[in-house]
């Protein structure tokens, strides 16, 4: 797991924000693709299961059906779960691109000066970050953000790495050596430095930070795995229990609907788990970023869930840094007993 302290926590984004919500309604339709479900066996049965009692009240409305009001009070309750685990997952996702449009923003904001003449540092043009690419050469003065994954060639300069490495204390690049590298996204604090671009366009640590923060690399831990091995063994089992009860009902002189039979299906079967297991790996993500902490994988994810105590390596982020005192509790006068004599 990759920390990731800033001085300004990342603006937390809620459930309720129009933002998020509208997108994720209309991505709540879109998600019915067949081929998108497919991922989630649970939330595919069902739909496919949906769709077909949606056929039988199709014939019903048209042969003119006894018990149509049950029919359609089912039909709809089935398009909602369906819907319903759609939309979860679109504004776990949601959460995350607007997280990432915040350091994406943070990406377009940065000003780079690209030198023109590399024997001549002092004559450079100010472009967008986006637009630099391998071998470039910028300078970065003083208060200069540094625009992208790099290798001083020239100078020394002290820098600030909290918002890579959390190391509230100012480090030393200076060009060869081993602390020559330097991270896109920190801040030059004095002197100045000339740096080479090492990072393609896409490639840099803050385009791995955007791509983890949307979940576009996001693999299933073995948890989750596992856990859909059994939804989808639970889901076989109540298949073949439920196509088994006609069976037993012409037995006794009696009949099912297939309306019924869907009914009692869609109760047995996990939908809940199934519904909320993608939006969950999601939002576990989405969550730990607010504290700018970034997971490298979701097996880091589960493992953060069981974290009580962290001890940290790094004294001088505990015991070092711009830290200040918001309130002064006096402690009460103790008045030290008097000793009598020896």
């Amino acid at each position: 797991m990759e920390s990731s302290k800033t001085h300004k926590r990342m603006p937390a984004t809620t459930l309720v924000d129009m933002s998020i919500v509208l997108p994720a309604v209309g991505q709540a339709f879109v998600k019915l693709n067949p081929r998108t479900l497919a991922k989630n066996p649970v939330m595919f049965v069902l739909e496919i299961v949906t769709a077909l009692t949606t056929l039988v009240l199709i014939r019903d409305v048209v042969i003119g059906g006894v018990n149509l009001s049950f029919e359609i009070q089912i039909v709809i309750w089935l398009w909602f779960t369906v819907l319903f685990a759609n939309f979860a997952e679109a504004v776990a996702e949601g959460r995350g691109r607007a997280q990432a449009d915040t350091l994406r923003k943070t990406r377009t904001e940065t000003i780079a000066k690209r030198i023109m003449m590399a024997d001549n540092p002092d004559v450079y043009r100010k472009v967008s970050a986006e637009e630099l690419d391998a071998g470039d050469l910028v300078l970065c003065e003083a208060g200069d953000i540094i625009p992208g994954d790099g290798e001083v060639v020239q100078g020394i300069a002290s820098v600030n790495e909290a918002a890579v490495t959390g190391e509230s204390a100012p480090v030393i690049r200076e060009s060869g050596g081993d602390r020559s590298a330097v991270t896109g996204g920190t801040t030059v604090i004095s002197d100045r430095i000339l740096v080479k671009i090492t990072s393609s366009q896409g490639s840099s640590f803050l385009d791995r930070m955007i791509n983890l923060v949307e979940g576009a690399e996001r693999q299933k831990t073995p948890n989750e795995i596992a856990l859909t091995i059994l939804l989808v063994g639970l889901t076989i089992i109540f298949v073949f229990a439920t196509a088994t009860i006609p069976s037993y009902a012409a037995y006794a002189g009696g009949a099912i609907s297939i309306v019924v039979l869907v009914a009692l299906f869609v109760t047995l079967i996990p939908t809940t788990i199934g519904a909320l297991l993608s939006a969950i790996g999601i939002a576990g993500m989405d969550r730990l970023v607010r504290f700018n902490v970034l997971a490298m994988s979701g097996r880091a994810v589960e493992a953060a869930g069981d974290v009580d105590t962290l001890l940290l390596d790094k004294t001088g982020t505990v015991t070092f840094g711009n830290r200040l005192a918001s309130e002064i509790i006096p402690v009460p006068v103790v008045c030290p007993q008097k000793s009598g004599p020896p």
